[in-house]
């Protein structure tokens, strides 16, 4: 009976033993070509990076590099919007559900070192004691005088917070909209240097002893017309990955290489009050529907851990002639801004997201957020542009004397397009034919305001200008005050006084967020917005860069969730 019973067993066990194998046979028989291997096409069969020629693509790709100073936010669903109390009663940001994917954020403001970085590399290449340059650097230059006031000694200030050591790592201000948005695009690039150096495709050093005004690096450039980055001088791009007969064009790194970096931006306002509430530590229901106040958990600006008990937890007005408590036994630590990473990082790793310096964000300001025209990745500001194509059919590269200004309303002309980057224009009505999801480049006004609380609406005129297919007066909510620019050579403005204006929105004011040193506790919930100028300055608005992600939405899909 025992000797039967085990082989009963034995059978049991052979037969769970067979099947296991072939269910693994059955497996490994029914993997697709390309997991067995990545360089043979799915699609045709044909080797993919064969020597001999043909198809080529980074089929080893190892996922987005995390840029230097920044932390990834793992995108997600939150509630965007106040809803806390609303004592100033604007409701400005009611409460709706958005969807942001993930993206990159510096951990910090971007600080005074820096942006001298910026300056420091505009003087060397675009010297300002050069007629031609002199606007270059000199409107790159933060506006330093807003720290003075009426009543008040702040010359020191004026004088040393951007230069002086003591301040390097301090959050840089007196930077407008515009300038944040520059310093944006001239990183982008630097970096984008940086990784090609790394990887063979741009020869050492040259970064740095190869630049000048007629010799410059653009990634959009590089892209497009790869021979005509530095000034044409296709000896810098022969690398150790880009070596080759000089009769030949140097090897040039594509967007298939994975090498070519999504460019630094400003956050989108969603992104940025995403980022900033920290949700990832949270997954209480209550929170994740909209009750999280402050970057940091609890209800109160102050510490409840031991060993810090009653610290505060950002850098803000404590109450009227109080910026900084007691000496001796400070509240926050700081009169004016403090030093970056004073204050513990959220759920994130982002530092000082409420306090400190207001952050400028991408987004043109406007009321109300069209939460039922879109929720995801929502952001109004979208002006697509294309780029300039010569008779040749190539690109069009900025030249020295093509530099390309902006002039603002405060009579600075602000260069936008520098030598050796690719020229861009308009959007035409060409370009949107038959297009659903655009049918413009301008989309700043899409869906913009609300036609029964403008002074300017008329219904009895609407029916008739609907009927006409006119739509200009009455469909402007927002008439604010404009400058006109008189001549753009010698900039003359004169302030548009008239009596319809009724608002200080426009299409160039921007939204700004987070408390500052100079704000009461009210502005430190991530929901609070406001708008100020693009071409303006102030001493307590600064900002950080994001960068988009691409490919998967975090680094290891497998980890453990509540």
């Amino acid at each position: 009976m025992k000797s039967n019973y085990m082989k009963s067993n034995y059978k049991k066990i052979l037969n769970i033993l067979l099947t296991l194998a072939l269910c693994i046979c059955f497996t490994s028989c029914n993997k697709s070509t390309t997991s067995k291997n990545k360089n043979m096409s799915a699609a045709t069969g044909w080797a993919i990076n064969s020597k001999k020629g043909g198809f080529k693509h980074n089929t080893n790709y190892k996922g987005q590099e995390t840029p230097p100073n920044m932390a990834l936010v793992e995108g997600g669903t939150y509630t965007k919007g106040r809803v806390q109390d609303d004592p100033m009663r604007d409701w400005n940001n009611t409460p709706n559900q958005q969807h942001v994917q993930s993206f990159y954020m510096d951990e910090t403001e971007v600080t005074n070192i820096m942006y001298l970085e910026y300056l420091d590399w505009l003087k060397r290449n675009y010297p300002p004691e050069d007629e031609n340059f002199r606007r270059i650097y000199y409107n790159a230059l933060p506006d330093t005088l807003v720290w003075r006031n009426k009543l008040g000694y702040s010359e020191d200030m004026v004088n040393n917070y951007l230069r002086h050591p003591a301040f390097s790592d301090y959050p840089v201000v007196g930077v407008s909209w515009i300038q944040a948005h520059e310093f944006s695009e001239w990183r982008s690039d630097r970096y984008q240097e940086l990784i090609l150096e790394r990887a063979g495709y741009i020869t050492k050093g040259s970064k740095i002893d190869s630049v000048s005004s007629t010799s410059t690096f653009s990634t959009d450039t590089y892209v497009l017309i790869p021979n005509s980055t530095y000034g044409g001088n296709t000896n810098v791009l022969r690398g150790k990955a880009s070596k080759g007969p000089d009769s030949l064009p140097p090897a040039s790194a594509s967007r298939e290489t994975g090498l070519i970096s999504p460019k630094f931006r400003l956050p989108t306002e969603s992104e940025w009050e995403y980022a900033a509430l920290g949700l990832n530590e949270l997954r209480d229901f209550n929170l994740y529907r909209g009750r999280k106040k402050y970057p940091w958990q609890g209800q109160y600006t102050r510490t409840g851990q031991r060993k810090n008990l009653g610290d505060q937890l950002a850098n803000f007005k404590n109450s009227d002639g109080d910026y900084g408590g007691i000496a001796g036994w400070s509240d926050d630590g700081a009169d004016i801004t403090n030093q970056v990473r004073s204050y513990q990082a959220n759920g994130f790793g982002l530092y000082d997201m409420a306090g400190n310096v207001a952050e400028w964000v991408a987004d043109v300001y406007r009321p109300i957020v069209d939460d039922e025209f879109n929720d995801f990745n929502y952001f109004r500001g979208n002006d697509y542009k294309k780029f300039s194509i010569g008779p040749d059919g190539k690109a069009k590269v900025v030249g020295v004397d093509d530099i390309e200004y902006k002039t603002l309303s405060n009579g600075k002309r602000v260069a936008t397009r520098l030598p050796g980057e690719i020229a861009v224009e308009d959007i035409t009505e060409e370009d949107t034919r038959y297009r659903t999801q655009f049918n413009q480049g301008y989309n700043v006004n899409f869906r913009d305001g609300d036609f029964l609380s403008s002074r300017n609406y008329d219904p009895e005129n609407r029916k008739l200008e609907r009927a006409s297919g006119s739509d200009e007066e009455t469909r402007g909510m927002y008439k604010s005050p404009s400058y006109e620019d008189a001549n753009p050579s010698t900039p003359e403005f004169d302030y548009d006084p008239s009596e319809n204006k009724t608002t200080l929105i426009n299409d160039q004011a921007r939204v700004y967020k987070g408390g500052s040193w100079k704000d009461r506790a009210y502005w430190l919930d991530p929901a609070q917005r406001r708008f100020y100028p693009q071409d303006q300055a102030t001493d307590f608005i600064g900002f950080r860069c994001a960068m988009s992600r691409v490919g998967s939405k975090t680094f290891n899909m497998k980890k453990s969730r509540n």
